[in-house]
Formats: C-alpha cells, sequence, structure tokens
C-alpha cells in the first residue's frame, strides 16, 4: 500500500499498476502482490483510507461547529495537495475504510450537534467536501495541463496570457474580459478555497438557525 501512494505521489494514476508495484518492493513478480489483496480495486480502497488517516481528527467536537468543520476541510486540502490522485479516485469509491467513515462520522456528529437531521448533516458534509475533492481535482488538474505545456515557467504563461488577451482583443465582444487579460490580478487558489468554503458554510449556518429544518 505505501509503495502504491508513493507511485502514485510521483508518477501519477497512470503509473499506478501491479507491475510496477511490485518492481518497488523489490524481487517480486505482480501476481505475489494478490496474496495481499483481491485486485487493484482492494488497493485502491487502501490507499484512500490510508490518505485520509493523515487528516488530523478531534476525539470530539470542539464547541463551535464552523471552525470544527472549517479546520477539518482545511486539514483535508492539505491531504489532497500531498495526494493529488485521492480526488480523482474517491468518487470511484465507497467511503468503506474505517478512517473514511469516522471522518465523516464527525462531520455528522458536529452538525446534528447543532440541531441538523442525520439526512440533512449527510448533504451538508457532501457539499463541503464537494468543494474539497472538486477543488483538489481542478487544482491537480491545471498542475498537469502547466507541465504538459510548458506554464509552470513564468515566461511561457505570461506569453500565453498575452496571446489570449490578442485573441479577447480581437474578438471585440468581451471587454471586461479583455481587460482583465490587459493586467491579471485576483485571489490565490488557497483564497479562493477559503472564500467558497466560507460561502458553503454561512450557507449551512443559515439553515441551521431555521426553527424547523426540512
Amino acid at each position: 500500500m505505501a509503495a502504491a501512494i508513493a507511485l502514485a505521489d510521483e508518477a501519477g494514476l497512470g503509473a499506478m499498476t501491479m507491475k510496477a508495484i511490485a518492481v518497488r518492493l523489490g524481487d517480486y513478480s505482480p501476481m505475489a502482490l494478490y496474496r495481499y489483496v483481491h485486485n487493484k480495486e482492494g488497493l485502491v480502497d487502501l490507499m484512500l483510507d490510508a490518505a485520509t488517516a493523515e487528516i488530523p481528527l478531534p476525539a470530539r467536537p470542539g464547541g463551535d461547529w464552523r471552525s470544527d468543520l472549517y479546520g477539518l476541510a482545511m486539514d483535508s486540502r492539505r491531504m489532497t495537495h500531498r495526494h493529488p490522485w485521492y480526488a480523482q479516485l474517491v468518487h470511484t469509491r465507497p467511503p468503506a475504510g474505517p478512517h473514511m467513515m469516522r471522518r465523516l462520522e464527525f462531520m455528522l456528529t458536529v452538525l446534528t450537534g447543532e440541531g441538523a437531521t442525520v439526512a440533512a448533516a449527510m448533504t451538508y458534509a457532501a457539499l463541503v467536501d464537494r468543494h474539497i475533492l472538486g477543488s483538489g481535482l481542478q487544482e491537480a488538474e491545471e498542475a498537469r495541463l502547466d507541465r504538459r505545456y510548458g506554464l509552470d515557467d513564468t515566461a511561457k504563461l505570461v506569453a500565453a496570457v498575452r496571446a489570449l488577451h490578442g485573441l479577447a482583443v480581437a474578438d471585440g465582444g468581451v471587454p471586461h474580459l479583455a481587460g482583465w487579460l490587459a493586467q491579471p490580478t485576483g485571489f490565490t487558489a488557497d483564497e479562493q478555497f477559503a472564500l467558497g468554503l466560507d460561502f458553503l458554510l454561512d450557507g449551512i449556518a443559515r439553515r441551521l438557525a431555521k426553527p424547523a429544518e426540512e
């Protein structure tokens, strides 16, 4: 499992074959791995749960539900940065691992402690996780494409933005976009994530304040 995680971290999911894992472990054949896992899907389950275990989980809620969820979301985001493949794979598997279940249970405990029904708490937890994982997936894909096209080099990125600005000006129908491309500014990815998380928690807070929640 550790070998598979290291391989996926370093080279991406495409490189994570049973053959490559066996080679990384030493003098093993791919078939030897099946003494420990039934199939690759079972290995993925173990990888996801092991990565989830890296998220610090308090023994109990801290008394401020918003701070509890905010902290968990930020710790989860940091984990997805260490393991970009996590956001790609977690949607393909049921949350059956013990650490995945306990993480979700913590979120449900926090939310039901504020008066949410379990059904509503499941929905709110899912929305927070979609923000975490969706952001992680988008950023991982953007980073992959930046590397592919050399846009992780500042000079090449500036040249690409200038070219896009030229297209926007030539179009003539997108003045706001053309103006922004002339001098791009805005929030960083981390700032955008925090802003989106605040929006979500604001919405949940309003729902929790309703006397009779649907």
